[in-house]
């Protein structure tokens, strides 16, 4: 079978390190979840997820299409592992799948955040076990007054546990990447919040060293958020890292 090389523009990295997948493996809910797998690239991590469960995979590439094909023909036809080419944004609605599904996967460096953010929002999707860049697994597991927190952190923390499994170091892919990966686990406790409140955490996160009282000025008026913060006894000169999840949420209510 012909060699298959990465391809930059699909921000492909192949997982290889046996006890990095392994891991994942380990750390899967246990539940009759189908899995969703985007980005199974060769197949690797694949390979172990048919042994447990069922899979529903989304590959953009056609090259490795061509290849699942073959290498996954006796899954295909258990209905162990099933695949959809073609890329997984353009037929993800509101629903990836009509069923319950636990999205584990090795994403595209420059897809992962739209990705956790389409699955948080699906009322199907139960959990997230996705191997990312680290800094972006940070910015979703921070806790209120690490600056790693913000908006991401507030979105995440409120229909989820958020918790790195592992440190990857690039050496675990096959080519490696300039930075160092993290698997991160998100397990959801209720469904998303809405978009308005989203877009407020946009505001307040806007210039993350700004105060928080001058980055919602900028939409708010002065004085009623004077008052607000009063009433929740928040320092004006507070930045925006320094609440709590629940903070915003009062907040927002107020505002």
């Amino acid at each position: 079978m012909q060699k298959i090389v990465a391809k930059k523009k699909f921000g492909q990295n192949f997982l290889k390190d046996e006890s990095v997948l392994f891991k994942i493996i380990e750390s899967m809910p246990k539940n009759d979840n189908v899995i969703a797998e985007i980005g199974p690239g060769l197949g690797d991590l694949t390979k172990k997820l048919v042994n447990v469960k069922s899979v529903e995979a989304f590959e953009v590439d056609t090259d490795l299409c061509k290849h699942l094909n073959i290498a996954f023909k006796d899954e295909i036809k258990t209905n162990a592992f099933t695949l959809h080419c073609g890329d997984v944004l353009n037929v993800w609605k509101s629903e990836l799948l009509n069923r319950k599904y636990d999205l584990v996967a090795n994403l595209p460096y420059y897809i992962a955040t739209n990705i956790i953010l389409k699955a948080l929002a699906d009322p199907n999707c139960e959990n997230l076990l996705v191997m990312i860049q680290l800094e972006v697994a940070q910015k979703f597991a921070a806790s209120s007054g690490e600056k790693a927190f913000g908006a991401l952190s507030v979105i995440a923390q409120s229909i989820a546990t958020a918790k790195i499994v592992v440190h990857v170091p690039p050496t675990a892919f096959d080519p490696a990447p300039k930075v160092d990966s993290a698997v991160l686990l998100l397990s959801k406790t209720a469904s998303r919040s809405d978009e308005e409140f989203e877009k407020f955490l946009k505001v307040a996160f806007t210039q993350p060293r700004k105060t928080l009282l001058k980055n919602l000025s900028a939409q708010y008026g002065k004085e009623l958020l004077k008052e607000i913060f009063e009433k929740m006894e928040l320092l004006l000169t507070i930045r925006p890292h320094q609440l709590s999840t629940s903070d915003y949420h009062q907040l927002y209510k107020y505002l």
